[in-house]
């Protein structure tokens, strides 16, 4: 049996929300991990989502940033509602949930890594810190020994060929070295970037501005992540970046990226 887990930054539910169920009606993955839903959980479009089949966890905060996981298949646990190691940290950006899948227990967070401009600055000291705990999170789950799934947002461009025009975004905080490295580091304990391990073909985007004609000019960035441990890496099928809903009206300026396992 296949398991379907898909990250997709909605940048807000509510306005997106005609795309949304139209999206997961037509594509119906297990598990799609949201990010940006820009609203408090009470606000959450639950009853809509449910009515298609999916059991909802979400993480919300007014206005800003918010992530949700929706699971087709039996959530056993939510396992954490916010990244350890950030006391002070009120933004709604992790959800990390136990899923039942056919071969046993599979682990998925949802996460909206910070965009950290301007750069430098507190914002991007924020984004390296907030990176650095991911990583401390992400080797722990090593430990349990089983398929790890941490799917969303993560503003990095890994490679200069993930970018339209890798000259024109020097000195933003989704391609500096800093960033980089950061994320190279969680690959390092034993990740898989998915899209890379199937797929790795330059210029294929999951971001397109809304400025300056970039969706028609196809002037985008890969920035939304399926990062896998070793035990979800050896199941994984495939891989797409579903442009579809980039194409719609009042569309998210993010698109699907969808990963197929045997799990």
């Amino acid at each position: 049996m296949t398991l379907t887990v898909a990250a997709w930054n909605v940048n807000s539910i509510k306005a997106r929300l005609p795309n949304v169920l139209d999206w997961l009606k037509d594509k119906a993955p297990d598990v799609a991990c949201l990010q940006e839903i820009k609203c408090q959980d009470e606000g959450f479009p639950r009853l809509e989502i449910e009515e298609l089949g999916y059991n909802v966890e979400t993480v919300g905060q007014k206005s800003y940033n918010g992530v949700a996981l929706l699971s087709k298949r039996p959530i056993e646990e939510v396992a954490l509602r916010a990244l350890p190691g950030g006391e002070d940290d009120e933004q709604a950006r992790y959800v990390e949930a136990v899923i039942a899948a056919d071969s046993g227990p599979v682990r998925v967070a949802s996460i909206y890594l910070p965009n950290g401009n301007p750069a430098p600055g507190p914002k991007y000291d924020f984004k390296l810190a907030w990176m650095k705990r991911l990583k401390d999170r992400a080797e722990a789950l090593l430990a349990f020994e089983e398929p790890v799934i941490l799917a969303g947002d993560y503003n990095v461009i890994p490679r200069d060929s993930d970018v339209h025009d890798a000259a024109a975004w020097e000195g933003d905080a989704l391609i500096l070295p800093a960033t980089r490295d950061a994320f190279s580091a969680i690959k390092w304990l034993g990740y898989a970037d998915a899209f890379e391990q199937v797929d790795g073909r330059a210029h294929q985007y999951t971001f397109w501005d809304y400025q300056a004609g970039a969706w028609p000019k196809n002037n985008g960035i890969r920035i939304d992540h399926l990062l896998l441990s070793p035990q979800a890496a050896d199941r994984l099928k495939s891989v797409e970046i579903d442009k579809e809903p980039r194409g719609r009206e009042k569309a998210s300026d993010h698109t699907p990226i969808i990963g197929v396992f045997e799990l």
